[in-house]
């Protein structure tokens, strides 16, 4: 895993996690990463520090930190599947519907590609994007 500081054409600047610099690199591209704070998805590496390594301990560090992380991204699945709707490949279609007041609001979950994301974003609708882990992860 590697973090990256990141910075949207809006000069919001942000941290993200990839499994490498290709995993960024092909996300970047597919506009699939987008501004925490505006919606943006034209993001770039902001220059940054290197981080090393210089001990072992360090290095568990890291990977207390990492199994932290999946810890709370887990539990931050059970939330959303506890307390969502799960809408599946209609996420953009009842997010209109809800902000356009079509439907009653209440919150919901499921799948979008980047561009429905973008379009949603464009709309105004407040959209995130969550990474979801698997369960036996």
């Amino acid at each position: 895993m590697i973090v990256f500081e990141l910075c949207c054409a809006k000069a919001h600047r942000f941290e993200a996690w990839f499994k490498d610099g290709a995993a960024f690199e092909l996300q970047a591209e597919a506009g699939e990463i987008a501004c925490p704070e505006c919606g943006d998805s034209q993001i770039v590496k902001a220059p940054m520090a290197p981080r090393l390594n210089s001990a072992r301990g360090d290095a568990l560090e890291v990977k207390g930190a990492a199994r932290a992380m999946r810890g709370l991204l887990g539990e931050l699945r059970r939330a959303v599947e506890a307390n969502c709707d799960y809408v599946g490949e209609r996420f953009s279609e009842e997010a209109r519907k809800i902000h356009y007041g079509e439907t009653e609001p209440r919150a919901i979950y499921g799948e979008a590609t980047p561009e429905q994301a973008g379009d949603l974003a464009d709309e105004g609708i407040a959209i995130t994007s969550i990474p979801w882990i698997r369960r036996d992860d």
